[in-house]
C-alpha cells in the first residue's frame, strides 16, 4: 500500500457532529450525505466524492459551485487535497464577489489575491488535506485569522453526492486516495498586467470594504437566487458617514454557506414560484371582484334606468286616468 493510503483510516463522526450538519441544513436530501460503514479506506459510491465535516461546516455542500469545480481542475487536485481553512477561503472569496461586488467569482481576482502551496513539513508531507490555499504576501486583502490547524478533521470523512456535469472541467474526477500530489504552474498563476487592470476597481472596492467607515452599505434584493441572476442579487447603496460596517464578521458568518449555496437557491426559487402563485390567484380573485362589481353596477343602472321607465309610464297612465275623468264630468 502506498504511503498516501496509510494517510487513511476509519471514520470517526459523533453524534455531534452529525447534529451540526442536520442545524446547518446539509442532511435534508436522503442521498445528500452518506457516512461510512466499517471501511478504513474510502470506497465511495458511484457520483459520490470523498469530504469531510469540517469542510462541509467551511461552507462545501453539493451541488458544488462551479467555480469550485473550475479550481479543482486548473490546479490538478482532488477535494480531499484541501484543507478546511481552505475551503473557508474559496466560500468567502465566492461570497464577496456574489454578494459585495455584484459579479460572478472572477478568476483574474483570485489570482491576484491567492497562491497555492503544499502543506507539510520537510519530515511529513500530506496527501489528506496537502495542499493549502493562502493569501498573496503583497495583496491587501481581508485579515482573516483562521486557526493554524483543525484537529482530527482527517478523521471524519464521509462520501457527498454530486452529480457528473456535461464538461470535463466541470466534472470533479472520481477519487483516488494513492494519486500523488503533482505542483503545477498554475499553482503560483499571476494575474497579466492586462488583468490587473481590468480588476483594480475591484481591488480598490475591496480595500474600501476594509475600512470600518465605510459609505456603502450592502442591501439584498429579494430576487430569486438561479445560476443566470448571481449577478443581480444585491445592489450598493449610500448610507451616512461614520456607518461602522462589520464586513470580515459577515463574510465569515454568510461566507461558510456559499460555496454549495445552490440547493438553497433551489428552495428560494421554489418558495418565489408559491408566492407568485399565490400572488397570480390574488390577482384573478381581485379581477373577478371588479368584474363582479362592474355587473352589479351594470345591473343596478339597468334597474335605475326600467325604474326611471316605469315612473314615466305610471305618471302617464296617472295622466291619462286624470283626463278620462274630466271627460266624464262633462
Amino acid at each position: 500500500m502506498a504511503a498516501e493510503d496509510l494517510e487513511w483510516e476509519r471514520s470517526k463522526i459523533s453524534n455531534q457532529d452529525t447534529n451540526m450538519l442536520k442545524r446547518l441544513g446539509l442532511m435534508k436530501k436522503e442521498d445528500a450525505i452518506r457516512f461510512p460503514s466499517e471501511e478504513s479506506y474510502p470506497k465511495p459510491p458511484m457520483e459520490y466524492r470523498v469530504s469531510f465535516v469540517d469542510h462541509l461546516i467551511r461552507g462545501l455542500s453539493t451541488p458544488i459551485h462551479d467555480f469550485l469545480r473550475g479550481l479543482l481542475f486548473v490546479y490538478g487536485i482532488q477535494l480531499h487535497q484541501l484543507t478546511p481553512n481552505s475551503i473557508l477561503h474559496i466560500s468567502i472569496f465566492i461570497t464577496l464577489c456574489e454578494c459585495f461586488l455584484g459579479i460572478p467569482p472572477n478568476w483574474a481576482l483570485w489570482k491576484r489575491i491567492f497562491c497555492l502551496r503544499r502543506n507539510g513539513s520537510h519530515n511529513v508531507t500530506y496527501n489528506i488535506g496537502g495542499v493549502v490555499i493562502c493569501v498573496r504576501t503583497d495583496v491587501d486583502y481581508f485579515d482573516v485569522k483562521f486557526p493554524d490547524s483543525v484537529q482530527g478533521w482527517r478523521k471524519k470523512w464521509l462520501y457527498i453526492h454530486e452529480e457528473s456535469a456535461n464538461s470535463v472541467e466541470h466534472n470533479i474526477v472520481p477519487f483516488d486516495g494513492s494519486a500523488k500530489i503533482q505542483r503545477r504552474r498554475s499553482w503560483d498563476a499571476e494575474a497579466s498586467e492586462e488583468e490587473k487592470k481590468a480588476t483594480e476597481a475591484l481591488m480598490s472596492r475591496i480595500r474600501a470594504f476594509k475600512t470600518l467607515e465605510a459609505k456603502s452599505f450592502l442591501v439584498f434584493k429579494s430576487l430569486p437566487i438561479s445560476l443566470g441572476l448571481e449577478c443581480s442579487l444585491f445592489r450598493l447603496a449610500k448610507i451616512p458617514f461614520g456607518h461602522i460596517l462589520p464586513m470580515i464578521k459577515d463574510l465569515l458568518r454568510i461566507g461558510a454557506q456559499f460555496v454549495g449555496y445552490r440547493e438553497y437557491a433551489n428552495r428560494a426559487e421554489e418558495k418565489l414560484a408559491e408566492a407568485n402563485e399565490r400572488a397570480d390567484a390574488l390577482s384573478r380573485k381581485l379581477e373577478q371582484s371588479e368584474a363582479a362589481r362592474k355587473k352589479a353596477d351594470l345591473a343596478a343602472s339597468k334597474a335605475k334606468t326600467e325604474a326611471d321607465e316605469a315612473k314615466a309610464k305610471a305618471a302617464g297612465v296617472e295622466e291619462l286616468q286624470k283626463s278620462l275623468r274630466m271627460l266624464q264630468l262633462l
